[in-house]
């Protein structure tokens, strides 16, 4: 596999378009692409994610346990610098998002170490944004 990072892209379901262009776009700053009464393009920091109106499909996961806490079997995110992760963490909390998982830092003193945290948009789909000190730990065993 090669070392080169491409944007990704990933569609997932949500269960009200107005109230999903507000949380991706308004309070998470993502700019918008493509949409149509069906679906709104997102750019979350280079990644094309596109939030597609389901509202049948749109529920919470199930969980896992990681590092003693229960952690949303599917989501997805970014990983971010440090500071755009403190950043982020502030902003969401003066939002007052609720956390699933707050902002902490997992596997503390072991390879891997990393700032975490869990939020859902409104449909219910678990986001986490996480950061690493050292970018070479991210897959560290």
């Amino acid at each position: 596999m090669s070392n080169t990072t491409h944007p990704f892209h990933l569609a997932f379901p949500v269960k009200d378009l107005e109230e999903s262009y507000k949380f991706y776009h308004d309070l998470l700053g993502c700019e918008t692409g493509r949409s149509s009464d069906g679906w709104i393009d997102f750019n979350m920091w280079g990644h094309q994610v596109v939030a597609h109106l389901s509202p049948d499909e749109a529920k919470q996961s199930a969980m896992n346990a990681v590092d003693g806490h229960g952690v949303p079997v599917r989501h997805f995110g970014v990983i971010l610098e440090m500071d755009e992760w403190q950043e982020l963490a502030d902003k969401l909390k003066a939002a007052d998002i609720e956390f699933v998982i707050e902002p902490y830092i997992r596997f503390k003193g072991e390879p891997g170490e990393q700032a975490t945290m869990f939020f859902l948009d409104p449909s219910g789909n678990a986001l986490e944004f996480k950061a690493f000190q050292n970018k070479d730990q991210i897959f560290a065993k």
